[in-house]
């Protein structure tokens, strides 16, 4: 009876360690601003079983990633990954320092492109990183690692060209297009209300320099301009769509000034410039409809930045959030 009952018994743990090594493998799960209008490289469609790897077509070629990535290193586009849910384990430092980003980052390393040895520390599976960083080779050592060029993708593309390198391109596309139907939605209100013509421009300072940007340099301006579809005073126009961001001196802020200013800065930074004549006198200020935005907050064009201007600029416009 016994020698009859060992065939079974060897089965049923045959069986039993496959189940284990099988859960095991599947244990893991997947998980500054940015202009230009390239098309995003495909990349090929991820295992449904989520283990393995796939070939993701980045710019400098084919690139065996994991197909659900859950160590990854993103000293570029940080904020994309944690939008998406991925599981970061080291970020860059400015990502690290936005308020928006510090508590879901807890825990997380802050490195940078000459971190070698602290990278390789992490046990990174992926590494994203920018094509303008040093030490590319040395990274592609350690891990799969995936560069971009700032600016060569837009910011919506951006999102989406992520989403298909974390194996989470559908919900990446889905976000694209709810955030473009807000946004639009948003701007035909502020123009039904304010109208059609309506100017807003977006200033920074640093306690030391004032700028003012184009329609494609974070703090909001892909939203205002892109998104919303709002317009930009003339002078903004010729002096900064251009280039991005254009240095001003105070004394010539107020030619620059549309219906709305949308203004970026620290808190703690010096604001004695808002108790000037020069500030005080300009339309915008005197009608109220200055927006303040926090600029530690802004620098990104990620959908956690995006939404959260979005709301600002809502309240902001039309006096209520949504």
């Amino acid at each position: 009876m016994k020698n009859k009952l060992l065939p079974l018994i060897s089965l049923i743990l045959l069986l039993a360690l496959s189940a284990c090594g099988g859960n095991s493998a599947n244990s893991g799960q997947g998980a500054s601003p940015e202009n230009g209008s390239t098309s995003a490289p495909k990349a090929e469609a991820a295992e449904p079983s989520g283990t393995g790897t796939v070939t993701y077509a980045s710019e400098k070629g084919p690139v065996e990633v994991p197909a659900n990535p859950t160590r990854i290193v993103a000293l570029t586009n940080a904020p994309n990954v944690l939008s998406l849910g991925g599981t970061l384990v080291g970020v860059d430092e400015w990502t690290m320092k936005n308020p928006l980003f510090t508590e879901k980052l807890a825990g997380v390393d802050v490195v940078s492109d000459d971190d070698l040895e602290q990278i390789m520390a992490l046990n990174p599976d992926l590494i994203i990183t920018g094509t303008h960083m040093k030490n590319l080779d040395q990274l592609e050592k350690i891990a799969p690692t995936v560069a971009y060029t700032w600016g060569k993708l837009d910011y919506l593309a951006q999102q989406v060209e992520i989403g298909k390198l974390l194996n989470k391109e559908k919900e990446a596309q889905a976000w694209v297009d709810d955030f473009k139907k807000r946004a639009e939605e948003a701007g035909r209100e502020i123009k039904a209300k304010h109208g059609e013509n309506v100017t807003v421009t977006v200033f920074e300072t640093d306690a030391k320099n004032f700028y003012v940007f184009g329609n494609n340099w974070a703090r909001g301006t892909e939203i205002l301009y892109q998104a919303m579809g709002l317009s930009m005073p003339e002078k903004v126009k010729k002096d900064a769509l251009g280039p991005g961001y254009y240095t001003l001196s105070q004394e010539v802020i107020p030619e620059y000034a549309g219906d709305f200013v949308v203004l970026s800065r620290r808190a703690a930074d010096d604001n004695s410039f808002m108790k000037t004549e020069m500030w005080k006198n300009i339309p915008a200020v005197k009608n109220k409809q200055v927006i303040e935005i926090d600029m530690n907050a802004s620098t990104y064009s990620d959908p956690i930045t995006l939404d959260y201007l979005l709301d600002i600029f809502k309240k902001g416009f039309l006096g209520e959030s949504k």
